[in-house]
C-alpha cells in the first residue's frame, strides 16, 4: 500500500527557455507556446526537405490540447497524411553532415539510466537548439516552451498527487535532474568554445529538465538499424510534425515502418475516415494515467488501462479479509498445496516482494485472483481439478464453488476499501475543488488522484455485481 509522504524533492523551475540566435537556453518569446514568436512554417519545411503533407492537414489551435494537426477539409479513409525521408527524424547519433557525435555528449549519455533514455536524446536535442543554423531549428523552434509534467509542478502540487508510487517516481526524476546538471556542469566547465556541446552555455536542471520533458512527452520509440541476429533496435527518435498528432485509444491515424528501416520514410496514413475540423490522433500506448503524466503530462479520464499496483503481502490480505468480516487462516499459514501454487503464481516472496495490480482491462491482477481463491478453498481436492489458467480467469465462473467466490471477490472489494483509505481526500472533495477552479498544474495533480479513486470505485462496483449475481444463484439453488 502507499501513504502520501512528506518527504520531497524541490520542483524544478518550469521557467521558459529560448531566445534565437547563438540560441540562449532563455527565453523572451511573446507567443506563450512556441520557443519563438514567429518560428518557421512547419508544414513547408517538412515539404521543402522532400517531405509529403495531405493537402488537408493545417496547424490549429485544438481546446485542451494546444497547438495539433487538423483536418482541413474530410481525408478518406487509407490515405497518406504525412510522410519524412529518413534525414528528418532527431536521433542521437545522428547529424545531417555525417559529422561524429560530441565526446562530450556521447560521455554524459552513458550516464544516464535506460529508464530515463529521454534525457539521451534531450542533449542532443539541447545541442541543436543551441546551434546557430541548425537543420532542425524549424522543428525545434516549434516546440512548446514549457510543459505540464510533474517534474515542473510545485511542492503542493506534487503532494496533491496523493499516490506515492507516482510522487517517488517524480522525486527521483527531480533528483537525477539535479544531480546530472551538476555533471553536465563539470563536464563542460572548461571546455574550449569551439569543442562546447552547448555553443558555451550554462545548462542546469531545468534546462535539462525541459529537453527530457521534449523528448518523453512526443519522441517515438520505432525501430532502427538491423543487428546481426536480425532484429531491429528499438531507436528513440523525434518526429517533425507527426509529434503533433493527438492521442487517442480509438485513432484515426497510424505510423508505418518499413522493415527496411535505414532508408525508409515514416508515413502516417488514416485508419479512418477524418471528419472535416477532427484533430489527427496516434494511440501513444496502453498505459496507465502515471505513464501519461509523468512523461505527457496529461491525464486521461476514465482510462480503461488505469491501474495501481500493491504489494502482494499476507497482512494486507487479512486485513483486506477483515475490512469485510472475513478470516482465513491460510494467508499467513498457507499449506503445501497452496503454498506450491503461489509458488507457481510467484507470489511466494521468495526473492523479493511480489506485485500485483487493481484495475485495467482485467480488473483484478489474475495471480491475485487465483491465490484469493486458493487461500479461501476448504476443498484442497478441488483445487487439484483445475489449471493455473482457471484459476486466474475472472471469467471463469465460481471454479471453486459460490461461497469459495464469494470470499474472493469479497477479499477484493477490501482491498479496495483499503486502498481508497489511503487517499487522504475523497471523490466529492476533488470534485468540488476542480468546479471552483485551480492552477493548471493543481488541475492535473486533482485529477490524476481522482482518475485513481474512480477506477478503485469501479473495480469495487464490478466486484460487488458478480457477488449479488453468486447470491442470487445461491439463493435460486437453495430454494
Amino acid at each position: 500500500m502507499w501513504r502520501t509522504s512528506s518527504r520531497e524533492v524541490g520542483a524544478l523551475s518550469s521557467s521558459t527557455f529560448s531566445r534565437t540566435y547563438i540560441r540562449p537556453f532563455t527565453c523572451a518569446s511573446s507567443n506563450p507556446s512556441r520557443l519563438v514568436p514567429h518560428p518557421p512554417d512547419l508544414l513547408k519545411w517538412v515539404r521543402k526537405e522532400g517531405g509529403f503533407v495531405h493537402e488537408s492537414i493545417k496547424i490549429a489551435r485544438v481546446p485542451s490540447y494546444g497547438l495539433a494537426l487538423v483536418a482541413s477539409h474530410e481525408i478518406p479513409k487509407g490515405s497518406d497524411l504525412i510522410a519524412l525521408p529518413p534525414h528528418l527524424p532527431l536521433k542521437f547519433d545522428d547529424s545531417i553532415d555525417g559529422s561524429a557525435p560530441s565526446p562530450i555528449l556521447t560521455e554524459l549519455a552513458r550516464q544516464i539510466p535506460e529508464e530515463l533514455w529521454a534525457m539521451r536524446l534531450g542533449l542532443k536535442l539541447l545541442q541543436e537548439r543551441a546551434k546557430t543554423g541548425s537543420f532542425w531549428w524549424p522543428y525545434i523552434s516549434n516546440l512548446p516552451e514549457t510543459y505540464s509534467v510533474p517534474i515542473f509542478f510545485n511542492k503542493e502540487d506534487i503532494q496533491n498527487l496523493e499516490f506515492v508510487p507516482l510522487i517517488t517516481q517524480v522525486n527521483k526524476r527531480c533528483r537525477f535532474l539535479l544531480d546530472f546538471g551538476k555533471q553536465v556542469k563539470g563536464a563542460i566547465a572548461n571546455v574550449k568554445h569551439g569543442d562546447h556541446p552547448f555553443g558555451g552555455q550554462n545548462v542546469d536542471a531545468s534546462v535539462l529538465g525541459w529537453a527530457m520533458a521534449a523528448v518523453s512527452s512526443r519522441a517515438f520509440r520505432l525501430h532502427g538499424d538491423k543487428l546481426s541476429d536480425g532484429i531491429h533496435k528499438s531507436v528513440p527518435m523525434m518526429l517533425p510534425l507527426i509529434d503533433m498528432c493527438n492521442h487517442s485509444f480509438n485513432p484515426n491515424a497510424k505510423i508505418i515502418q518499413d522493415e527496411g528501416a535505414e532508408n525508409t520514410k515514416m508515413l502516417v496514413v488514416a485508419e479512418k475516415h477524418v471528419e472535416k475540423g477532427a484533430p489527427l490522433e496516434l494511440n501513444y500506448g496502453c498505459m496507465n494515467n502515471d505513464i501519461f503524466l509523468l512523461d505527457y503530462g496529461f491525464v486521461i479520464a476514465a482510462n480503461p488501462y488505469d491501474s495501481i499496483e500493491l504489494r502482494y503481502e499476507p497482512y494486507l490480505l487479512e486485513a483486506s479479509s477483515a475490512a469485510i468480516g472475513l478470516y482465513s487462516p491460510n494467508f499467513s499459514s498457507p499449506g503445501s498445496l497452496q503454498s506450491e501454487i503461489l509458488s507457481a503464481l510467484e507470489l511466494d516472496d521468495k526473492m523479493a516482494p511480489s506485485k500485483v495490480t487493481l484495475g485495467g482491462p482485467e480488473l483484478v491482477d489474475g495471480r491475485l485472483l487465483a491465490s484469493l481463491r486458493v487461500l479461501h478453498a476448504s476443498d484442497v481436492e478441488k483445487v487439484r481439478e483445475h489449471d493455473l489458467s482457471t484459476l486466474q480467469s475472472l471469467s471463469a465462473e465460481a471454479p471453486l464453488g459460490i461461497p469459495n467466490e464469494l470470499a474472493a471477490l469479497r477479499t477484493i472489494i477490501g482491498l479496495c476499501v483499503l486502498s481508497l483509505n489511503n487517499f487522504p481526500t475523497q471523490v466529492v472533495e476533488d470534485e468540488a475543488l476542480l468546479k471552483q477552479g485551480v492552477s493548471t498544474f493543481s488541475e492535473l495533480a486533482i485529477q490524476f488522484r481522482l482518475e485513481k479513486k474512480s477506477m478503485i470505485v469501479n473495480v469495487m462496483r464490478e466486484m460487488s455485481k458478480r457477488v449479488k449475481l453468486l447470491l442470487a444463484k445461491e439463493s435460486t439453488a437453495a430454494a
